[in-house]
């Protein structure tokens, strides 16, 4: 059976870890080297480490709570790591949902 809520906490976190990486990237990053606001990038950086551990973590329960297949566990780590990962993992994600409501 599938853990439907669990799968939407990791879409969500996905989201937001993504969220946080275009802020770190657009926001943060240019404030510190354009209006010499170094803090934003210490600020934003360490929200974003601590999301993104999160996110890891949650793919690593997320293999035997969803239950994950481990392609998509591993695939959902390594999109973390990347800009732009966790929205192209929430893309399947989001399918396997909608294939649970439809099933």
């Amino acid at each position: 059976m599938l853990n439907r809520t669990y799968l939407k906490w990791l879409i969500i976190m996905g989201l937001v870890e993504g969220f946080s990486t275009l802020a770190l990237f657009f926001v943060a990053m240019p404030l510190k080297y354009y209006a010499d606001m170094p803090m934003a990038v210490t600020i934003v950086g360490g929200i974003h480490g601590i999301l993104f551990v999160a996110l890891i973590v949650m793919f690593l329960i997320g293999k035997s709570v969803v239950p994950l297949r481990s392609g998509l566990m591993w695939w959902g780590m390594f999109g973390a790591v990347i800009p732009f990962g966790p929205f192209l993992v929430d893309v399947f994600l989001y399918r396997m949902l909608k294939e649970a409501d439809a099933g």
